[in-house]
């Protein structure tokens, strides 16, 4: 048999001549980030690595990683929406984003890192990933609400930063919904999102809640971006219900594992997206994680 040596950043495509299909095998490694919760909503720890079966584009994959109760190192970028419509509760909503700060420092990985970061009709970048609690509450206190939401642009921006840093990535946005001024579209999120291997959290405040006045097509964009990067959207109301939303995150940050696989023999379609499916072996248990990622295509099938 001959042995190829293939580049650490090289892809190498097979042609199956007989069944005339094109499979990949990819020496980039996938990650997966994955919390697994019972009938109850309650997170499972304890789980084997036998337990966990993976699928890409209906290929099962051999798992070169697996982690339980991971406890790589924690990238968080902390979206705060300052736009004109969360003037009237922005001050409730800082207060419970202080308290989940405190709350993520004191436990965890020595280097978690939180980068913050606040959108209205711009975004702006206001400290670099830093585990310094004076300097985040310090820019929190300078928020003031005003113009309008790049949520988008955000997400985009904030992603990439992610994509250089090592260890589990994290997007928690805090908004009140709808993008109105971005200049990056729905799906240039999404895909920027898949790119840095984030894993997104909307807490979702309204300042309407009834329906007429509410921003459906946001709140629908903001559950897209969860599901699709395995996490979820809170609809808190001020107050306790805010903190509770910021408990469910760090409980969800402190149980999930880390699975990792080298694609092969994936079958390649005219989609660049490439569809994940995890499944484990114990009845009554339901994994959340990422739906997928963006990789090689099959060019031909266009």
């Amino acid at each position: 048999m001959r042995s190829l040596l293939i580049p650490a950043a090289a892809t190498l495509v097979l042609v199956a001549a007989a069944q005339e299909r094109v499979f990949r095998v990819d020496v980039r490694l996938v990650r997966l980030l994955a919390t697994v919760k019972d009938t109850n909503g309650k997170p499972v720890g304890g789980l084997d690595r036998e337990q966990f079966t993976v699928y890409d584009n209906g290929a099962r994959q051999a798992l070169s990683v697996f982690e339980r109760h991971t406890e790589q190192p924690l990238s968080v970028a902390l979206l705060v929406d300052i736009s004109g419509s969360t003037a009237k509760d922005l001050k409730y909503e800082l207060d419970s984003v202080t308290r989940f700060l405190r709350a993520l420092f004191r436990e965890g990985n020595p280097e978690d890192a939180l980068g913050l970061y606040s959108f209205n009709w711009e975004v702006r970048q206001r400290t670099g990933f830093t585990r310094s609690l004076s300097r985040l509450e310090k820019e929190l206190k300078q928020l003031k609400a005003e113009a309008g939401t790049s949520l988008y642009d955000a997400l985009y921006f904030a992603s990439e930063d992610l994509q250089e840093r090592e260890g589990r990535h994290v997007v928690v946005a805090v908004t009140d919904g709808g993008d109105t001024v971005s200049e990056k579209g729905f799906h240039d999120a999404l895909e920027a999102l898949h790119r840095g291997d984030a894993v997104f959290y909307a807490i979702l405040v309204m300042p309407i809640t009834n329906d007429p006045g509410r921003n459906v097509g946001g709140e629908n964009a903001l559950a897209s971006f969860a599901a699709g990067t395995g996490g979820r959207v809170f609809h808190p109301s001020i107050g306790a219900g805010l903190d509770a939303a910021f408990e469910e995150i760090l409980r969800d940050l402190r149980t999930q594992y880390l699975l990792g696989f080298y694609p092969k023999d994936v079958p390649l379609t005219a989609d660049r997206f490439h569809r994940i499916r995890v499944e484990v072996a114990r009845p009554g248990l339901r994994v959340i994680t990422r739906s997928g990622y963006y990789g090689e295509f099959d060019s031909s099938a266009r």
